[in-house]
């Protein structure tokens, strides 16, 4: 059995033009030589894809995602409310849909576990489930506190989360390494302080930190053939706009058309450590605040964004990969920290993790959205088999100071 864990090298070039919609990247073109779809468009897209996940209708999928979009700022509310016993954030899409807050403690003073509390738009309920082990800021802290000797009781260098449904620290190690989760897992909490789970996704010590299939392409000094990267969204500081990709991209990037034309683009900077994963380029051709979904010849406009905070486990999201294509899947943990140094050393707890299996490498600092709503840039990911497992996004939150997603 063969396990690996890789960097996603690439990120989806979003798009190069104004909202005039021209093609990727070339000369001015005639207006509406691309087509760029509108928000409703985008999102009905998306629930094609929800309807054919959980076996329910187009108008029920929609339903869902519009209702998982409407309810961010009342569910924030409501989980600062019980922000002394938050455990987690939970969107349940079987057997109902419904968003669950889950804390230590009783949900009522009847001693009840589950209650609900709220409906949210789209008649979505809003349920207070108890019994939690821990907090999500027992848990963030033990992590920031007490990573290295958690990575001294296991062995090797594990990927680290918060169990939104349990509030426990789990811990996620090599599938050959689960002998006795239970004394693991007793280990890990003498020194941890906190409740303490054990899992895994796959691999999580080898990187492939390149692999091939997107449209910009660059070297690294010293090294012989070209490299292969993508990019995500547009982004701006104000005074200038530029193309967002990883940071573990070659710093030198020309962008290749779709008949074999390359632009240079110019490299402002790169941020790679800890919880960022980015790197700006401008280019002389102009940028409007478009990206790619689920093909080339169709462009979205970036509308909003949802920041880390504000995001649950159980989100439906969707992302582009040049190698993988275009596929959606529902968040897992929205505080992951990846294993072994893939942060310019260990990674903090910062990183939003997304089921598989559809990631690649190649994928990386691909766009992570719904609709027109972005997320994120994809980094990384957990795989068995050459299956991918997980994948992880840096929050559009931390692009670098100054900078912020161009939007329409």
């Amino acid at each position: 059995m063969v396990f690996r864990f890789s960097f996603l090298l690439a990120a989806s070039i979003a798009f190069a033009a104004q909202a005039a919609a021209q093609p990727v990247l070339t000369p001015p073109a005639p207006v509406g030589a691309e087509p760029v779809e509108t928000s409703v468009e985008g999102l009905v897209a998306d629930a094609t894809e929800y309807a054919r996940a959980f076996a329910v209708t187009p108008a029920e999928a929609l339903r869902r995602l519009e209702a998982q979009e409407a309810s961010v700022a009342l569910v924030d509310r409501l989980a600062e409310t019980y922000r002394d016993r938050l455990a987690g954030v939970v969107i349940e899409h079987q057997p109902i849909y419904r968003i669950v807050i889950v804390v230590t403690g009783a949900a009522t003073d009847t001693g009840a576990t589950e209650t609900q509390i709220e409906t949210a738009s789209f008649g979505v309920p809003i349920i207070l489930r108890a019994g939690a082990a821990g907090t999500r800021a027992d848990a963030l802290a033990a992590i920031e506190q007490h990573q290295a000797d958690i990575r001294a009781v296991v062995g090797s260098p594990p990927g680290m989360t918060v169990d939104p449904r349990t509030g426990k620290l789990l811990v996620l190690v090599r599938p050959g390494e689960r002998h006795d989760d239970d004394a693991l897992a007793a280990r890990i909490e003498a020194v941890a302080h906190v409740p303490v789970a054990i899992g895994s996704w796959g691999d999580i010590d080898a990187n492939l930190s390149v692999e091939g299939g997107g449209r910009v392409v660059g070297s690294n000094a010293g090294e012989t053939g070209q490299f292969v990267c993508t990019s995500g969204f547009v982004v701006t500081d104000g005074v200038q706009n530029a193309l967002s990709t990883s940071a573990h991209c070659p710093d030198t990037l020309d962008f290749v058309d779709r008949d074999g034309t390359r632009t240079p683009l110019t490299m402002i900077g790169a941020w790679g450590a800890r919880y960022q994963d980015v790197q700006i380029h401008t280019t002389t051709v102009p940028l409007g605040p478009l990206f790619h979904a689920d093909d080339l010849t169709r462009a979205r406009t970036v509308v909003t964004w949802r920041n880390r905070g504000s995001t649950r486990a159980g989100d439906f999201v969707c992302h582009r990969g040049l190698r993988s294509g275009y596929s959606c899947a529902l968040v897992e943990f929205v505080d992951y920290a990846p294993p072994g140094e893939l942060c310019a050393g260990p990674c903090p707890a910062t990183w939003v993790a997304v089921r598989g299996p559809n990631c690649h490498g190649g994928d990386s600092g691909g766009p992570v959205f719904l609709g027109s709503v972005a997320f994120g840039l994809v980094k990384g990911d957990s795989s068995q088999n050459g299956v991918c497992k997980l994948y992880y996004y840096m929050s559009t939150d931390y692009l670098p100071s100054g900078w912020t997603l161009l939007h329409g």
